[in-house]
């Protein structure tokens, strides 16, 4: 239910979320992955069932030489985000995409009113352009649960590990 100008909490999903994505930087296993850590891998995570997949070399401007994700099983940070949003919602929610797609399915919440589970971008976000290149799942207290980069397992983050800040945004 929503009340006029206010903002729907979903409570028990975003719970979820955030239960999915601690247990996710745990190791522990999940549909599509038997534990243990998960690397980051370039465009990981979009196959077309979300989760754990071998990443591609196309775009990959990383640090580490030659480009590791097509030898590596693991998510991108986009796909990270997909999944534990699959695995929660129980449907992909999030579709396939990069995180510019992803974004453009969900709600912009205001910083007072964002709350564990809550997806946190990072780019810019015009009236009409969106370029974004980084997405975290919010876990509160200025954290995130991030697939950051090349060389990195899934972990938590502080939410200036990445620059860009652009805000926070919720599926209704």
């Amino acid at each position: 239910m929503v009340l006029s100008g206010s903002i729907p909490l979903l409570p028990v999903t975003l719970n979820r979320v955030t239960a999915i994505a601690y247990a996710i930087e745990a190791g522990q296993e999940q549909p599509g992955w038997t534990g243990g850590e998960i690397p980051y891998s370039w465009g990981g995570g979009h196959d077309d069932v979300p989760g754990p997949s071998l990443g591609t070399c196309q775009g990959y401007s990383g640090a580490i030489l030659p480009c590791p994700a097509t030898r590596t099983r693991g998510l991108d940070c986009s796909g990270l985000a997909r999944w534990v949003y699959r695995l929660a919602y129980g449907r992909d929610v999030l579709g396939p995409g990069n995180t510019d797609d992803h974004i453009r399915r969900l709600t912009e919440i205001p910083a007072a009113k964002a709350r564990p589970g809550d997806l946190v971008f990072y780019g810019k976000i015009g009236k009409r352009k969106v370029k974004t290149h980084h997405v975290g799942i919010y876990v509160g207290q200025g954290r995130m649960v991030n697939a950051l980069k090349t060389g990195t397992e899934i972990r938590i983050d502080s939410l200036t590990a990445v620059k860009g800040f652009a805000g926070y945004f919720r599926y209704l």
